[in-house]
């Protein structure tokens, strides 16, 4: 299927690998040229040097860390006029316990999580409302709309986030610009895979075993954690053509985990 946007332009802050290397891809497989940032030079260039070889489409790069001043100013320069952002990162630490949540730790959340994605939004708009054109995806977590401690770090910006989106995408929808959320539950990421590869060293045990344990622990109804792919898909659509007359809205992607009619 033919999603409409090739020839369009990308910025995707976190592309490097994950779920934002999964939208980075399928984005090029529908022709859309691509700037990507990350903090890891050799990663980030490795994932460019892939993507041109195998869609063809023009990919730039921006090695800044996009939770800081300085990062924000290198990618903006380098991609001032974007039609489409889609904004990812790593995940904060897991805490089991939050009155162990240091200041420190909340003020990088609140960073990475909620202030660097509003900062790029309120650049970015203007120039896609004079172009009457524009598709803004962020990439948070369920933790947004089910708050659980282990995921405070996480869920609690985010949400914050996703107040904020919903509202500026009812100011911004009469000039073909949407703003969309999606929540992912737990994924194949290269962090979860460090995560859960730490806990099967300490418990003597498997990578496997550990997200086994983990999926039974949270009764997630397709009994496996998903594919970056699905989250790819999903945005991907989100910013095409077909998905123009959506807006304001926050999907949960997670394998059927949390119950809501709605």
């Amino acid at each position: 299927m033919d999603m409409g946007i090739r020839g369009r332009r990308a910025l995707v802050n976190g592309g490097s690998a994950g779920m934002g290397r999964a939208v980075a891809e399928l984005l090029a497989a529908e022709g859309v040229d691509l700037v990507l940032a990350a903090r890891g030079a050799e990663r980030l260039e490795r994932t460019a040097a892939e993507l041109k070889d195998r869609y063809g489409v023009r990919v730039e790069t921006v090695a800044a860390d996009h939770s800081s001043e300085e990062g924000r100013t290198r990618i903006l320069d380098r991609c001032p006029d974007p039609d489409i952002l889609v904004a990812t990162c790593s995940p904060p630490p897991m805490t089991p316990d939050h009155r162990a949540i240091t200041a420190t730790q909340w003020q990088a959340s609140l960073e990475t999580g909620l202030l660097s994605p509003i900062r790029f939004i309120e650049a970015l708009l203007p120039g896609m409302l004079q172009r009457r054109w524009g598709r803004i995806v962020n990439i948070a977590t369920i933790a947004t709309k089910y708050p659980l401690e282990l995921r405070i770090l996480s869920g609690a910006p985010r949400a914050a986030l996703v107040n904020y989106t919903v509202a500026v995408a009812r100011r911004v929808a009469a000039e073909n610009v949407t703003l969309n959320n999606v929540l992912p539950g737990m994924f194949h990421t290269a962090a979860v895979h460090d995560q859960f590869t730490e806990t099967a060293q300490r418990n003597g045990t498997t990578y496997d075993i550990e997200v086994a344990r983990f999926t039974d622990a949270f009764q997630i109804p397709a009994r496996r954690f998903g594919d970056p792919r699905d989250v790819g898909a999903l945005v991907t659509w989100l910013c095409s053509e077909f998905a123009g007359y959506i807006t304001g809205q926050s999907l949960v992607i997670d394998g059927g985990t949390t119950r809501s009619t709605f």
